[in-house]
């Protein structure tokens, strides 16, 4: 792979990145009742931290669209994807709560956060992706 292919498929993940986070981030507003269904049952204000959760996405995928937000926008997404882990795993531990989602889609949320994070990661250093 040469450097042009290297620079375009860098860009591509980006926006694809970017524009995946920014629609998260508004589920949590469109279907904000859902999202509170999917909340743990320790955590204070549920509906709270689904808009509060949904700003922080939206704010990461328009920040990873900035050159000079990108590297903290990266970050940001990183935090919060390590804290969207104890969701992940209290609903597979809670899985006959969540009988509206299919049992191995359950689990395949937890080892795809490490595939989130890594994605993410790439573009942690915050640099300038050519648009080749």
């Amino acid at each position: 792979m040469n450097s042009t292919q290297h620079s375009r498929i860098c860009r591509i993940g980006l926006i694809v990145q970017a524009l995946f986070y920014i629609a998260q981030g508004m589920n949590h507003f469109w279907h904000s009742g859902i999202e509170v269904r999917l909340m743990p049952d320790h955590y204070t204000h549920p509906y709270a931290l689904v808009l509060i959760s949904g700003v922080a996405e939206i704010l990461g995928g328009v920040g990873l669209l900035i050159q000079r937000t990108r590297r903290m926008a990266s970050w940001g997404l990183i935090l919060l994807l390590l804290i969207y882990f104890d969701v992940h795993i209290f609903m597979v531990l809670h899985a006959e709560r969540f009988a509206f989602i299919p049992l191995w889609a359950l689990y395949l949320r937890v080892p795809f956060q490490f595939v989130f994070i890594a994605w993410a990661w790439v573009y942690t250093r915050g640099g300038k992706v050519d648009s080749a």
